[in-house]
């Protein structure tokens, strides 16, 4: 059995990726806001942008946080078939619950079946994103381990979507955020705690790619991406517009005056 590290670097794999999570978190709860006061075409944007936010700040919690993953004796390097593959899904499985939450029409069918998809398609990202390693060796898992980080993450997704619809305001959502991100670590690294490694020395890490050869253009991508999303937020029509057509779900009426 080859002998496993989660924090390789010490306290900056996790507390980056956490940062990340956050990030990721609070960006996708003001968008979802908007959304929530905005139609038409203006609601579909908001949606898309706090699918992508939310999925791809996941994403790369997960991966930030692998840079201080080893094995003793051995390096490990990715597909990149399935990491990015593991990325749309991501992304997809959160615009569902975003989606869901968006324009369901029953409040609590919608947050707890967006709940349940989005965590289930979180957790998937996550394994995917495990088998996309290439090390000289099995990787194992416990199960019940797995079985407790796809709750964690069903209960993260689900936390995270009322907390879309219900919590308001910069404020409010900046408290949110960090609760969220670290959910979304929970998550993660109780995944990694299910995982054992079994060294045999027949595969070689140059069939994949070092970690950071892919994760460090990604996340500068994610990091414009979310400065541009964030310049959104001051420019949107939905700021002057929301008070006077607001289009929403349940209890959420009042809330343009409050967002402001």
């Amino acid at each position: 059995m080859g002998e496993i590290h989660h924090a390789d670097h010490g306290w900056v794999t996790p507390a980056a990726s956490y940062l990340i999570a956050c990030l990721g978190a609070f960006v996708a709860l003001r968008g979802t806001r908007w959304a929530l006061v905005s139609t038409g075409r203006t609601r579909v944007y908001w949606l898309l942008f706090a699918s992508v936010s939310l999925g791809a700040g996941i994403w790369s919690m997960h991966f930030i946080a692998m840079l201080g993953f080893s094995v003793t004796g051995t390096e490990i390097s990715y597909r990149p078939d399935l990491t990015v593959l593991s990325l749309l899904v991501a992304i997809a499985v959160v615009g569902i619950g975003v989606f869901s939450v968006g324009y369901g029409r029953r409040r609590w069918t919608a947050l707890l079946a967006g709940g349940l998809t989005t965590g289930v398609g979180v957790a998937a990202m996550h394994y995917l994103g495990m088998a996309a390693m290439v090390l000289p060796g099995f990787v194992g898992y416990d199960r019940a381990t797995v079985a407790l980080s796809v709750g964690i993450a069903v209960f993260a997704a689900t936390a995270a979507l009322w907390a879309a619809l219900n919590i308001r305001g910069t404020l409010a959502v900046l408290a949110a955020a960090p609760v969220m991100g670290v959910a979304v670590c929970a998550m993660h690294y109780t995944g990694m705690a299910a995982v054992s490694v079994r060294l045999h020395g027949t595969r070689t890490v140059e069939d994949g790619l070092m970690a950071l050869q892919f994760i460090f253009p990604l996340v500068v991508g994610l990091g414009c991406f979310i400065f541009v999303g964030s310049l959104a937020f001051a420019v949107s029509p939905s700021r002057s517009a929301a008070g006077a057509q607001p289009i929403l779900v349940g209890r959420a009426a009042p809330l343009a005056a409050r967002e402001r």
